[in-house]
């Protein structure tokens, strides 16, 4: 923690203030601050937003700083599932160099917040999970990463799964995963009652990856809306992608909305250009919790996205048709305020007596920085400098 005179920036992209910082968390803002012998950095007219929230990503996949990976597998999941497995030993991918590489990339572009899932199977056991714990003791205080003990490969498929999710969340996991309970296990209720068993046991909360689409996933949502239920897991709860909800029955999502904030049940999308995804103003005039990720980040699965959450909200605009300034800035704010209350991140924002967690955007607003995505000017975490145009001060290795 650090203190720090920030002058010269713009909050949110209002009047010129300078924020000054004292124990790594925001002291006081207004022009023409006074601080006697505190560093000084000039924010040169910058727009100063809270720190960029990954709220759903993969740091173990990333072939980043590799080797140039032919894909030739398309789009067939299970296939894509199967390959990356096979292919993380043919590769040499260790789990705590990529995972540096791909976080580090994510600070020098603004982010303070990751939740990161890391694959758990029964081929690797822990080996990702104790990579990912080794990168983020090397990063903390540079970034905050939560992590999710994710069954990628299938759960009940392959047997000793379970298992290894229970030591996972035992060895420093922070919420335990699931996915698609239909379509990849074929047991939506063994599936499901195995996931929320552990986080049951454990005190965990829980984050499924649902890819299923329309009437399946819909079965699949409301099974997990009635366990969530059951063992009182209001606002414990998130599910990512949850493509079903973008079906273009609107009655019938409605009425999904409605049952998902009665139990606070918290959804992460990507606005993943492939797919019918989540429709951002629907479920925030729902009264959903909602954040976003960048997902997976070149890696075995595809070459696209890139690591950086103010171009993931340009693509949530896009994918939503988000147009107007205001809805642009709803679809950055999804990408900062929306993550860190999907991740419950105290102390969050961009007031007296919040951490410190700040980046500085290039543009004359908030709607200009999110479509120009120019090299984040600064980036501090607790008032400590971690990034400067674009660059993480930390080298990756």
């Amino acid at each position: 923690m650090s203190d720090l005179l920030l002058r010269n920036v713009r909050p949110m992209g209002g009047a010129p203030s300078d924020i000054l910082i004292r124990a790594g968390r925001i002291a006081e803002i207004g022009p023409a601050l006074s601080a006697p012998g505190l560093p000084v950095e000039d924010g040169g007219g910058a727009i100063a937003i809270p720190g960029l929230v990954e709220a759903h990503t993969h740091l173990d996949k990333t072939v980043m700083g590799m080797d140039w990976y032919e894909n030739a597998v398309g789009a067939d999941l299970r296939a894509m599932i199967d390959n990356e497995r096979a292919a993380r030993a043919a590769l040499g991918l260790d789990p705590h160099r990529q995972s540096m590489r791909h976080a580090l990339a994510l600070i020098g572009a603004g982010t303070t917040h990751i939740r990161s899932h890391v694959d758990i199977d029964t081929d690797h056991g822990l080996d990702m999970l104790h990579g990912l714990l080794q990168t983020r003791a090397a990063l903390a205080g540079q970034v905050d990463i939560e992590i999710v003990a994710f069954p990628q490969s299938g759960l009940l498929c392959r047997p000793g799964t379970v298992e290894l999710l229970d030591a996972a969340l035992r060895e420093g996991a922070d919420l335990v995963g699931g996915l698609d309970p239909c379509g990849i296990d074929r047991d939506p209720k063994g599936h499901l009652d195995a996931i929320f068993a552990l986080a049951d046991r454990h005190g965990k909360g829980i984050d499924i990856h649902l890819h299923e689409p329309g009437d399946l996933g819909a079965f699949s949502l409301d099974l997990i809306l009635e366990r969530t239920r059951a063992l009182g897991m209001q606002g414990r709860v998130a599910v990512s992608h949850a493509f079903c909800l973008g079906m273009p029955d609107w009655p019938r999502t409605e009425a999904m909305l409605a049952a998902l904030a009665d139990q606070d049940v918290a959804i992460l999308t990507t606005g993943a250009p492939s797919r019918e995804v989540p429709q951002v103003k629907r479920l925030v005039a729902a009264g959903l919790r909602m954040g976003a990720g960048c997902d997976g980040v070149r890696d075995t699965w595809n070459p696209w996205n890139r690591p950086d959450m103010l171009d993931r909200a340009r693509i949530i605009a896009l994918r939503n048709n988000l147009r107007a300034d205001a809805d642009v800035d709803l679809a950055l704010s999804v990408c900062t305020t929306g993550g860190a209350v999907v991740m419950r991140v105290q102390g969050y924002g961009l007031t007296p007596g919040c951490t410190a967690d700040l980046t500085l955007l290039a543009g004359r607003t908030l709607a200009e920085a999110v479509v120009d995505g120019a090299p984040r000017v600064l980036v501090l975490k607790s008032g400590r400098v971690t990034a400067r145009h674009g660059q993480s001060l930390t080298k990756a290795p």
